[in-house]
């Protein structure tokens, strides 16, 4: 069975509020168990969101977004040059 998936901005939000308990005096297990998730995922959402806010999420976003687009131009241009180098030898 499968959980929902966070958005990352609503990530970054319950990991706030783990800090606020946290400086309230709870234990991260009471505060993690408080906004609802494991202690795995909390670890894990810290590990790759952690002192994150959200001019640096919506960035990290953009960075991710254009990084995939150019990945695909490289692709399409190496398979391009395959084929062109191919034809150039006869090979067809």
């Amino acid at each position: 069975m499968a959980g929902k998936r966070e958005k990352a901005e609503d990530i970054v939000l319950k990991l706030r509020q783990v800090e606020v308990l946290q400086g309230q005096g709870k234990s991260v297990s009471e505060a993690v168990r408080q906004i609802g998730v494991t202690q795995q995922t909390y670890y894990r959402w810290r590990r790759e969101y952690g002192g994150m806010n959200r001019d640096q999420l919506k960035r990290l976003k953009e960075l991710e977004k254009e990084n995939g687009r150019l990945r695909r131009a490289v692709s399409d241009l190496t398979l391009d040059k395959m084929i062109l180098t191919e034809a150039a030898r006869g090979n067809f």
